[in-house]
């Protein structure tokens, strides 16, 4: 039986402050002994030193970590130099993904989809690294049919890919039929649910719309009747996430990775009610 993966995401911060809150987050995350961190990266590569940093900080701190690499408006010479430092560090693991362009940018650089930067990761570094890529149960926003979407993860797949983490979500359900439908085309890597805390309606309610991720109804109009009531929010959003959790890790999910947007308060306490 393959041992199930618990994973936690942080954001690079823009401030010296932000910088030493990262650092108590964290210290207090490793506690946890996650199997990895993710590092995300920008868009355009608009962070790619400030990732790089925190990345070497978690590695000092002896953590494993995987660095998010995001191709659009990438030149496959910038992409192999960020590629060949990882790996002079002594990274294993990558999240590829294609990314945004920056506001105001046309140009989409040398790789159009995640694929061709899978492709290119396996072509010119093998297995060095483990490759996980991004999947949409709710389906991508800017995708043009739920079939085209579940292609575009196929060719992923097929372009190198070991695992998949998908877009957060609060409907199982979703999860359950992706992962059916992705055993039906004969993809068998583990596809890890990526999980959302509850703490801010305003924030979430702002994530959700721009990445097309649901709010139920029921959990949408719940959060919206606590208005500024903070505390009542955070009660609701952490037993509707513990049973999420719950109920994926009982129906076969090889692990959780927790968005934490760099808090540890939310993930830790599910944590612990999950016997984690």
């Amino acid at each position: 039986m393959v041992a199930r993966s618990f994973s936690f995401e942080l954001f690079p911060p823009q401030t010296p402050e932000g910088l030493e809150k990262l650092r108590v987050t964290r210290s207090q995350l490793a506690q946890l002994h996650p199997a990895y961190f993710s590092v995300t990266y920008g868009a355009g590569g608009s962070t790619r030193d400030r990732t790089f940093g925190v990345v070497s900080e978690l590695q000092t701190e002896g953590q494993k970590v995987a660095p998010h690499l995001s191709c659009v408006a990438a030149t496959k010479a910038s992409t192999a130099e960020l590629l060949d430092r990882y790996r002079a560090s002594g990274i294993e693991r990558i999240v590829a993904l294609r990314g945004d362009l920056p506001s105001g940018m046309v140009e989409i650089g040398e790789f159009r989809y995640a694929s061709d930067l899978v492709s290119f990761i396996r072509e010119k570094y093998g297995a060095t690294f483990h490759v996980e890529v991004a999947a949409y149960p709710e389906y991508h926003p800017q995708s043009r049919s739920a079939e085209d979407d579940l292609r575009n993860f196929e060719r992923k797949v097929k372009a190198g890919a070991d695992s998949a983490i998908t877009q957060y979500f609060f409907n199982a359900d979703a999860y359950y039929y992706f992962r059916d439908q992705c055993e039906a085309l004969g993809i068998d890597i583990p596809i890890v649910p990526g999980i959302m805390p509850i703490s801010r309606f305003t924030q979430l309610a702002r994530f959700s719309d721009a990445c097309g991720a649901e709010i139920p109804r029921w959990i949408r109009r719940k959060l919206e009747g606590f208005g500024d009531d903070a505390a009542s929010i955070r009660a609701f959003g952490l037993d509707v996430v513990t049973r999420l959790c719950d109920d994926l890790l009982r129906n076969g999910a090889p692990g959780l990775h927790f968005y934490t947007l760099n808090q540890a308060g939310a993930v830790t306490t599910i944590w612990q009610r999950l016997g984690l």
